[in-house]
């Protein structure tokens, strides 16, 4: 592509303001200073992701400051990503930044030092792609940069790492985050558990998950939830009930995705999961809910555990074409 044909974008209205807009934020958080996950987390701006993020990657990290970069295709990934920020809180002699193309919710851009932000994560998976960022805010890059970078990566495929003393020694240590305190849901009780020939019960309720304000800040996934089946099978009237339920949980939740997975892979069509034939009584089908306002998760998987069990006739009253009002 010619540079002429990189300008097409400008020849709108629409995209000129838009590529306006875009400048006029990147320049402002190349004026900030401290890591630029933490820059991105408290800015909580909706159209810094995807691609602009990718482009503010490049542009301020390694054109601007230089910071070494090493990436790979996760072929494991460590446990417990909150000790994993408390390792990598370890690490003051070098500023890092992570970056994961999460597939559904895109490119997301974290401070791993930070447990909070790294949560934003969500469960990350094999294969998928994570690039980590380490430099010295300003100052020269060196090979202990590029040294940990590469031990990161480790680190988050669950190795045990052996860190050099230069990378545990200097002044990039991790800051505080302060953000505006947002409402939250109220706790859910657990889930009184439903118990089927075999035993079997229900999964505990999904903690509730803070919502903040509706629109704002980019896309969160919550962790996937385990929604046990307690029918003989998961028949065709438990497929009606499931898609009752998740078309009534978005009708309330403008702008919220519930996100179906069974034996770790996506389901795109809720009526595959009855097609199979083999979802039987004790199977765990997972669910997750992404957007801006997440919320009433804990009663989406009291109803999903209903709907999964004999009592799925609940939710198949009134008018086929009907939306419930469960929420």
């Amino acid at each position: 592509m010619t540079p002429e044909n990189n300008l097409e974008v400008l020849s709108t209205r629409t995209g000129f303001n838009n590529a306006v807009r875009h400048i006029q934020k990147t320049m402002g958080i190349a004026s900030e200073k401290g890591n630029l996950g933490d820059i991105l987390y408290k800015m909580e701006d909706e159209e810094l992701s995807g691609g602009r993020t990718g482009m503010l990657l490049r542009m301020y990290l390694i054109d601007k400051l230089g910071y070494k970069t090493a990436s790979t295709n996760l072929v494991s990934v460590a446990a417990d990503m909150s000790k994993l920020a408390q390792e990598f809180q370890k690490w003051k002699g070098v500023d890092l930044v992570a970056a994961y193309h999460h597939p559904e919710l895109g490119l997301l851009v974290a401070n791993p030092k930070i447990a909070e932000e790294l949560a934003g994560f969500g469960e990350m998976r094999k294969r998928e792609l994570l690039a980590v960022y380490a430099g010295l805010q300003g100052k020269e890059a060196d090979e202990n940069c590029q040294k940990a970078a590469e031990l990161a990566l480790s680190a988050f495929e669950g190795a045990k790492v052996n860190v050099p003393s230069a990378l545990t020694k200097g002044n990039f240590a991790a800051a505080k985050i302060s953000k505006p305190k947002k409402e939250t849901e109220a706790k859910p009780k657990k889930t009184a558990a439903v118990k089927g020939k075999a035993g079997a019960k229900a999964a505990p309720a999904a903690k509730a998950a803070p919502a903040p304000k509706a629109g704002s800040g980019p896309v969160k996934m919550t962790p996937r939830y385990a929604v046990v089946v307690q029918n003989e099978l998961f028949h065709n009237g438990n497929v009606e009930a499931w898609k009752r339920i998740v078309a009534s949980y978005k009708a309330k939740n403008t702008g919220l995705d519930v996100y179906i997975y069974y034996e770790g892979e996506r389901i795109l069509d809720i009526n595959s999961l009855f097609k199979w034939g083999k979802v039987k009584h004790g199977s765990a089908i997972e669910f997750a809910v992404a957007g801006h306002e997440i919320q009433d998760v804990a009663k989406l998987q009291r109803y999903l555990a209903q709907g999964a069990s004999h009592q799925f006739e609940a939710f198949l009253r009134g008018p086929v074409n009907s939306v419930l009002k469960l929420f």
